[in-house]
């Protein structure tokens, strides 16, 4: 069974690679908008908070990671609560 949905590469993309840390040969950019930015703090990579509060994903290489493609799944359920609170405030 193919599992080519797992990686995905652009390397014709102007910002590739876009961190540094991952060989090129196995840099993903499959999550390219990280879906565990929604998450903050709790997103298990390696942010950080400028000092106006905007969150940092400069220094985070674990979306990028082929190996991390079933972690970043099994966040989907708390991904989507926060989409789910978010919502229901705003109504």
């Amino acid at each position: 069974m193919k599992e080519n949905h797992r990686f995905y590469q652009n390397r014709d993309c102007p910002y590739f690679p876009c961190h540094s840390g991952v060989p090129e040969e196995t840099f993903s950019c499959l999550f390219c908008y990280c879906p565990l930015y929604a998450l903050g703090r709790r997103c298990g990579g390696a942010c950080t908070y400028l000092k106006n509060g905007v969150k940092s994903c400069e220094n985070c290489t674990f979306p990028h990671r082929a190996e991390n493609y079933d972690a970043v799944l099994s966040r989907w359920e708390e991904i989507d609560g926060v989409v789910r609170r978010e919502d229901a405030r705003q109504e």
